[in-house]
């Protein structure tokens, strides 16, 4: 990776992405030059608005670094203060709010923040030197205002075994060589958010590691164009609309996410970019401490939720009926689903504490409610944004068909609604909503919503674990005048 200055705006960011060589494939091609690929060009698009943001409002996309004594891209911060964790969650909901979509650098940004830690806590055990090399290496992306993916969903084979017991072993990411100038690793990622659009990939465990799984228990840094790795694309639903002339049935043209499976085939990393290497009791608390910043970081689709509030309201008020009591009582619910959503994120980041690496760490029990909040709400608050719309979200003509010189004239006439309004915004509102609960951008604000940072069931598990019954039953006690068992 080749890169003379330092990254300043959106426009840099896309230029860098540009003549890398990446081996990404779609629909079984090869594609030389991603950034101008249809499909794949609105998510680059989503990660250039990280670096608008930062430039527009810096206050809210920047903080000031002590690693470099400067000021920094937000998703590039270690956490020095409660109010860099808050300012993370307030800035997530705005970008959500700009794009309509997964913004693609929140793995990173949790990635380095749990890194940080588990490196120092590491090297406080074994007397290891992991900390200063990942420092070392923020440093150098922190001064060149680069895109860091986390790399953490691991494709698990048979889910009953350990990574060391798979019938084969390269299901789990695993170091196969140890050599003098670093480790060669194999194995394969899943479900990897905007992975082409980065220039570095943070490889970390997915679950918790034994003895037997050593060569498993491996975190490091790689360069997206490192010889070994192939990326092949994921499928969005409605994804090729984005191929079609016009920007109408796309429903939000500019934005999309990114997902990407990642194949690791022996791919070398210099022991400076190693960071964990068969230190496996340090696997789960790595996978626990990134989980709690990830998922308090899901106040993003308190952002896209916004969105979906405001086009359904459109959708109301183009077909005339704004003012039905119903109406305003199911965009009040929409609304009081989201702001739950966002106010249990920032919950938890306002009750952050200090690591001993001297970074700060969200409230992992709150956390964890505000993740299973998200695994359920946007669900209805999309059912009821199609309940708003009506069926016309799944039934609507083509753009096409809209501009035909036979049928346009039809659509317009058949399709209008409130007088005043033109029907071509009243078809628009309505993409954006097929396209937020059915199309593209359905991956990041729900079926994301539901998997990402771990499937519902992870959050029942360290609610369950986190919820100290034992200490309210204590409180109960007291209060009832029942004596200590």
């Amino acid at each position: 990776m080749k890169m003379d200055q330092p990254i300043v705006t959106a426009d840099d960011y896309v230029a860098s992405l540009r003549d890398r060589q990446l081996e990404v494939y779609l629909f079984g091609e090869r594609i030389e030059e991603p950034v101008d690929h249809p499909m794949i060009r609105p998510s680059v698009n989503a990660v250039a608005a990280t670096y608008r943001l930062a430039t527009e409002d810096p206050s809210l996309g920047s903080a000031e670094s002590s690693l470099i004594g400067n000021t920094v891209n937000r998703f590039l911060h270690i956490t020095e203060s409660v109010d860099d964790v808050v300012q993370q969650n307030r800035m997530q909901r705005r970008l959500g709010q700009l794009t309509g979509t997964c913004f693609q650098r929140c793995v990173g940004m949790d990635a380095i923040n749990a890194i940080f830690a588990i490196t120092f806590d590491c090297d406080q055990k074994h007397g290891t030197a992991y900390h200063q090399r990942f420092r070392d290496f923020l440093q150098v992306v922190q001064q060149r205002n680069l895109v860091i993916g986390g790399a953490m969903t691991d494709v698990k084979g048979d889910r009953s075994k350990a990574p060391a017991e798979q019938d084969d072993p390269d299901l789990f990411v695993r170091v196969v060589d140890r050599r003098a100038d670093g480790v060669v690793i194999r194995g394969a990622k899943a479900h990897q958010t905007g992975a082409i659009n980065s220039h570095w990939i943070l490889v970390m465990p997915t679950i918790r590691l034994t003895d037997r799984d050593r060569d498993y228990a491996i975190v490091c840094a790689i360069p997206v164009d490192a010889d070994g790795i192939t990326f092949i694309y994921g499928r969005q639903s409605c994804d090729t609309r984005s191929m079609e002339e016009g920007d109408l049935d796309s429903g939000n043209a500019g934005f999309s996410g990114q997902e990407a499976m990642l194949i690791l085939d022996d791919v070398f990393v210099p022991w400076p970019n190693v960071f964990l290497d068969g230190e496996f009791e340090f696997a789960a608390p790595l996978v626990e401490r990134f989980t709690a910043y990830h998922r308090r970081s899901y106040v993003c689709k308190s952002g896209v939720g916004d969105v979906l509030i405001g086009a359904a309201a459109l959708a109301a008020d183009y077909n005339g009926v704004e003012s039905a009591s119903h109406v305003r009582d199911k965009l009040v619910e929409m609304s009081h689903l989201n702001e739950t959503i966002y106010g249990t994120g920032i919950a938890a980041s306002h009750e952050s504490v200090r690591t001993e690496a001297g970074n700060y760490v969200n409230d992992a029990l709150l956390a964890n409610v505000c993740k299973l909040n998200v695994t359920r709400f946007p669900y209805e608050i999309g059912r009821l944004a199609q309940d708003l719309a009506g069926g016309l979200v799944a039934t609507l003509p083509s753009e096409a068909d809209f501009r035909a010189e036979t049928t346009g004239p039809l659509l317009q006439k058949y399709l209008a609604g409130r007088a005043g309004v033109p029907t071509e915004n009243r078809l628009r509102a309505a993409r954006l909503i097929e396209n937020m609960t059915l199309g593209r951008n359905a991956v990041g604000y729900l079926t994301e919503s539901l998997h990402g940072a771990g499937s519902p069931q992870a959050q029942i598990v360290q609610i369950r674990r986190q919820s100290d019954l034992e200490g309210k039953k204590a409180l109960a006690r007291k209060l009832a005048g029942i004596p200590d068992e």
